[in-house]
């Protein structure tokens, strides 16, 4: 990143936030637009992979609290739209603002803001490492599995270095050189008039070094999409739409940097008799009409385990939800949720005409107040 685009380009605005944004809102304003101009989500549409590019190079700054700080210094100092030094011919210093930022020796603008334009001096430029870029899929799991927790296998497909010429950018056989333009700094210095900026030089790329016959593969980049599968551990108790950051799992990073972080989201397919409540499971119990008046001891399913009893008390309405303890989902802390049972009193459709006696003889001795009655009585006030 050149010393002009940091001065000159906004990343606030970029993120869509203003300058004293919390880290948290940064942070949400980022996963909001990263997921809209997410590549894999926007296929052969480059508009929306330069944004994609803009938003995550924002965020790498505002989201590093001491990158932000010397970032919103640089602009304090030079202004936000670049440097202009007035006086002399034309109102402006004839002077190269590259021997400030690089090699203005110790106790100059490069020792102040060396870490702001990502670099101390132009003698150590390509010496720093780049961490990877983070990395975004999805995974299906069965509602039993979400629940135990389980090992997926994910196939990616990111950047990182060449797998032909591992990185170099040259061609099996042959070694890059020193770039002649930049000295190998990496650096060059365009003049802009009465002053010059430093920025990454044009023959390569920043890189410090270049190929004279290139690798076919990666075209003398040294960088190249691959596909790639990693055995991945999904944690119990994951809930639907779930998602799992798995450091170091993302894209590699540059010249000895950290590889970027993965993010998973999880899609947890329904279960034909469970179902789920936080960390609670749920299930719906058929039961009799003589159990839920009388009293009774069922048993009551378990997920992956053997049925539980449980006892319904005398006079048990429709509807009722038990809970069972320790029979739910698995938390982070180790301890359990529960099962909650609720009842389904199931009235026959059709009866014998001993059961229907016996219905009858029941109706004619709990004969009493209609239990409508209040009911009644609201509805006409």
């Amino acid at each position: 990143m050149s010393t002009k685009d940091f001065l000159e380009k906004d990343y606030y605005k970029a993120l869509g936030v203003n300058k004293g944004a919390s880290a948290d809102e940064i942070k949400k304003a980022y996963r909001k637009l990263a997921r809209k101009y997410h590549p894999d989500a926007n296929k052969g549409d480059a508009g929306a992979e330069e944004r994609f590019k803009e938003i995550s190079e924002a965020y790498n700054v505002l989201s590093d609290a001491k990158r932000r700080a010397e970032y919103d210094d640089a602009r304090s100092l030079f202004g936000t739209r670049g440097a202009r030094v007035p006086g002399g011919a034309g109102g402006q210093f004839g002077f190269d603002l590259g021997d400030l930022f690089g090699s203005g020796g110790p106790g100059g603008l490069g020792d102040l803001l060396g870490g702001v334009f990502g670099r101390g001096s132009r003698t150590t430029t390509q010496a720093r490492p780049r961490r990877g870029a983070d990395v975004e899929t999805e995974v299906s799991l069965s509602f039993s599995d979400a629940i135990d927790g389980a090992t997926v296998s994910l196939r990616l497909t990111d950047e990182g270095p060449c797998s032909v010429c591992h990185g170099t950018g040259a061609k099996a056989g042959t070694v890059p050189k020193v770039c002649p333009t930049c000295q190998g700094t990496g650096q060059s210095s365009r003049d802009l008039g009465s002053f010059a900026f430093s920025e990454p030089c044009t023959t390569c790329r920043g890189r410090g070094l270049v190929v004279d016959d290139p690798c076919t593969t990666c075209g003398g980049s040294g960088r190249a999409m691959s596909a790639r599968s990693i055995q991945a551990r999904i944690p119990a108790g994951v809930a639907d739409a779930q998602r799992i950051k798995l450091k170091g799992k993302g894209a590699p990073g540059e010249r000895g940097g950290p590889a970027g972080d993965l993010y998973v989201r999880v899609h947890v397919s329904g279960h034909p008799v469970f179902g789920r409540s936080g960390h609670n499971l749920t299930v719906s119990v058929p039961l009799t009409f003589a159990e839920a008046a009388l009293g009774a001891e069922i048993k009551v399913p378990a997920h992956r385990g053997q049925p539980v009893n449980l006892r319904i008390p005398p006079g048990t309405p429709n509807g009722r939800t038990f809970r069972v303890r320790g029979k739910g989902v698995r938390r982070s802390d180790g301890t359990q949720g529960d099962l909650l049972v609720k009842v389904d009193v199931q009235v026959p459709t059709e009866l014998s005409d001993a059961a229907r006696h016996a219905l009858e003889k029941f109706r004619d001795e709990t004969t009493g107040a209609n239990p409508r009655d209040e009911l009644l009585r609201k509805g006409r006030t």
